[in-house]
């Protein structure tokens, strides 16, 4: 709590110290320069200034230069107009709200349902004016209040998409409406002399700095689960090819444990406090820089690592916009922003009796000011101290929202802990039962839905479930019962059920302030086992899969095996299981050490009798898959041997497409032999992948900017659509037809979708 407390008072007054620093400097040299005490040079205020209400409001409304504010609210408007285009999904909209058809949502509150499509473009529009409004300080309140209304209406309209990110940007938006943003470098300053280039209070960037202190330091802390520290969480990572130079010196399990993990927790945990303090920030800069561009390679996770760049210089003095920009030639001054180091009093400030209102390292004339409090210093200093408390608690509030923990806690999506749990799915079954008749059948997992979030929150299965208990009837199912077998490994542990699959999750009943009665525990206590899976999957050749799998004692797994996977077997590990081969009406039990092989194209149950959990896993071969392969690793060689003149046997017609494909790469693959045809368009994607990796700097900036291009006009031409409709009405059929047609145009097909190809033949796509 310690750490915590200062870092919190550091950022009430780090923007400060720069005031301070120039009032000295602009002091008459005959004048003895002030001795300032140890605290007052680390953190830019006295000790003094926390003893009473009085003198904290005082601190907290303390005169300061609103550039660098000024700075971060263009660009965080600017940000927030392309994340609009992108992952807000203006681009695809008409695919996620359809009018009239039957689709399951999952809002925060279930009266919130989206508004009919054409007017949920005109909320997009307003969203996209207000950000736009932001980043020039244009009717800054009003901008403020356009943005975050329709942003926050969005975001809570979709549980489906939270993620952390997205809850900073409603949080900044919403602090920005508080604060006097405009004062530097905005259109309503040139329409309003009298706040330009004003003092805003400190509290201002109090609450900023802190809010990004609170972001890395609470992401940090949630990485010190054990998960995160042993290297569990996200060591897939380590094959990406961003971490390729760590390969040179470090094995991939060390580049997982020390880099991704390692690195990741110590920078979390220690950037609030490197990017506070003057001697350090430098090498925070770099670091943090270094992490969000990785960050924007590896996840496809939008505008979030430029936003966070962004708010990195507002760790920085608040005039460093004014010395960055005069460094510039004076005749591009006219169109950047001011460099002058005279700033105007604002009543959103407190001024001592007497004080000289400076910026930088100039002073200008001493004004008198009133050091009486008013409403809205008072008003200011209260926000911030319980919005602070408040960002302090909510990752730690689950004992509250305990309707919404699940096997890791709380809604994932307000609790900073970015990317620490993993998750992998190995069986989806959702089974309804008529209840009137009895019957019962099975539904495709994410029917009606677009989302697959679903499968691991208690909260939205159970709006799923009610949803599908309204629709089933429209297909003669009455009173729908509705039963989900949802199979989850978090963190590379067993495969395990997540939810009873024995409780009608319709007529469940769940609460967001109790825990989920229904909800299955995490199996905890088979952590250890984790060490030992890598042992065992070390040991198999590359065609040999495996499945790790533990069960409740009382239940039993339904599985089919597929007749392309041969030599199927079951291993017990743990406890004690019946295995029923259904079509053989026959019953096997297993102990601890003991397998079976399971018979291909058939079903078969597998039943926990034992007392405890049961752990087994599953070993098999993809008989097809490994025939492909080793059908065209004997057409590579063929291939080889043709090209270098070491085949001297004429080749049969079928294989003759493996010589002309190389005559014609822009062709079509056309060969008459199935096996022959899959190799060469696997040849062709894996030439693909190559072109795109060793593509220079000009042609990945042209790809990506024709998909961008693509991407953002259709969604303005849709948004231009909808308004048109909402204000004369639909057009003939045959016209609207035209118009959507011609806002779908996609880039020369050669480049279309490629990225989905690719993925493919690779282990990651390249993002």
């Amino acid at each position: 709590m310690e750490a915590r407390d200062a870092a919190a008072a550091g950022a009430l007054v780090s923007s400060d110290r720069e005031e301070q620093t120039a009032k000295h400097e602009a002091a008459p040299k005959k004048d003895k320069p002030q001795t300032k005490s140890r605290m007052e040079q680390i953190f830019g205020f006295k000790k003094e200034d926390l003893t009473s209400w009085h003198s904290l409001v005082s601190l907290l409304n303390r005169p300061t230069d609103p550039a660098s504010l000024g700075i971060f609210r263009c660009l965080f408007g600017l940000l927030m107009a392309i994340d609009i285009t992108q992952e807000r999904g203006l681009t695809h909209l008409d695919y996620k709200y359809l009018d009239g058809a039957p689709v399951c949502r999952f809002p925060l509150f279930n009266f919130l349902q989206p508004l009919p499509m054409d007017w949920m473009y005109l909320v997009y529009v307003v969203m996209f004016l207000g950000a736009f409004g932001i980043m020039l300080g244009c009717f800054y309140r009003l901008s403020c209040l356009m943005f975050i209304s329709t942003y926050w209406y969005i975001f809570f309209l979709d549980k489906t998409t939270w993620n952390n990110h997205s809850y900073l940007y409603g949080l900044i938006g919403f602090q920005l409406t508080l604060m006097d943003g405009n004062r530097y470098w905005s259109v309503d300053g040139l329409r309003r002399p009298s706040i330009r280039n004003a003092h805003v209070p400190l509290w201002n960037y109090t609450v900023l700095r802190a809010q990004i202190f609170i972001v890395y330091f609470i992401a940090g802390i949630k990485k010190l689960d054990a998960d995160w520290v042993e290297g569990y969480s996200m060591s897939y990572l380590a094959h990406h090819w961003l971490f390729d130079p760590f390969k040179l010196i470090f094995p991939v399990e060390l580049v997982s444990l020390l880099v991704i993990h390692g690195g990741g927790l110590v920078l979390d945990l220690t950037a609030g406090y490197l990017l506070f303090f003057d001697a350090t920030r430098p090498y925070a800069f770099l670091f943090v820089t270094y992490f969000h561009c990785m960050n924007s390679q590896l996840f496809s996770i939008g505008m979030f690592p430029y936003t966070m760049l962004a708010t990195s210089a507002l760790f920085c003095y608040p005039d460093w916009p004014r010395r960055f920009f005069a460094r510039f030639p004076a005749f591009l001054r006219v169109v950047l922003p001011s460099t002058s180091p005279t700033t105007q009093p604002s009543t959103s400030c407190v001024y001592s009796e007497t004080q000289a209102t400076s910026t930088g390292r100039q002073e200008t004339p001493s004004v008198s000011k009133t050091s009486k409090l008013r409403l809205k210093h008072k008003l200011g200093a209260i926000f911030t101290i319980l919005y602070l408390i408040e960002q302090f608690f909510m990752p730690y509030s689950h004992f509250v929202t305990q309707g919404y923990n699940n096997l890791t806690n709380g809604l994932y999506g307000y609790s900073w802990d970015m990317m620490v749990h993993s998750r992998s799915h190995q069986h989806v079954k959702i089974t309804y039962k008529d209840g009137k008749t009895g019957e019962i059948g099975y539904l495709n997992p994410g029917v009606f839905t677009q989302s697959r979030r679903w499968k691991d929150h208690g909260d939205m299965l159970k709006q799923y479930a009610t949803c599908l208990s309204q629709l089933l009837p429209r297909y003669n199912i009455s009173d729908p019962e509705i039963y989900f077998d949802i199979w989850v490994s978090i963190n590379e542990r067993f495969q395990q059920r997540i939810f009873d699959p024995r409780v009608d999750i319709v007529k469940a009943d769940w609460s967001p302030f109790r825990p989920i009665t229904w909800l299955m525990p995490l199996l905890v206590d088979l952590s250890p086992w984790r060490t030992k899976f890598q042992e065992i999957e070390g040991s198999l050749d590359n065609q040999t899969e495996i499945v790790f799998i533990a069960d409740f004692p009382g239940l039993h797994l339904e599985n089919f095996v597929s007749e392309d996977l041969g030599n199927t077997s079951i291993h017990l590990l743990q406890g004690k299981v019946n295995v029923e081969i259904v079509d053989q009406n026959k019953n096997y039990t297993l102990q601890a050490g003991e397998q079976i092989k399971v018979p291909a194209g058939a079903y078969h149950k597998v039943f926990t009798v034992s007392e405890e959990p049961s752990c087994y896993m599953y070993i098999y071969v993809n008989t097809t898959e490994a025939a492909l392969q080793e059908n065209f690793t004997k057409l590579f060689e063929l291939q080889e041997r043709v090209r270098n003149g070491t085949e001297t046997e004429p080749l049969p017609p079928e294989l003759q497409p493996l010589i002309a494909v190389d005559d014609d790469e822009g062709s079509e693959v056309n060969a008459t032999d199935p096996i022959v045809r899959l190799f060469l368009k696997r040849q062709r994607r894996m030439k693909e992948v190559k072109k795109r990796r060793e593509a220079g700097v000009l042609e990945r900036l042209e790809r990506f900017a024709v998909k961008k291009y693509y991407s953002i006009r259709r969604g303005f031409l849709m948004t231009a659509i909808a308004l048109r409709n909402l204000a004369v009405g639909l057009p003939p059929l045959e016209q609207l037809t035209r118009e959507v047609a011609f806002a779908n145009m996609k880039e020369p097909p050669a480049e279309a979708n490629q990225d989905e190809r690719l993925k493919d033949e690779v282990g990651h796509g390249e993002l």
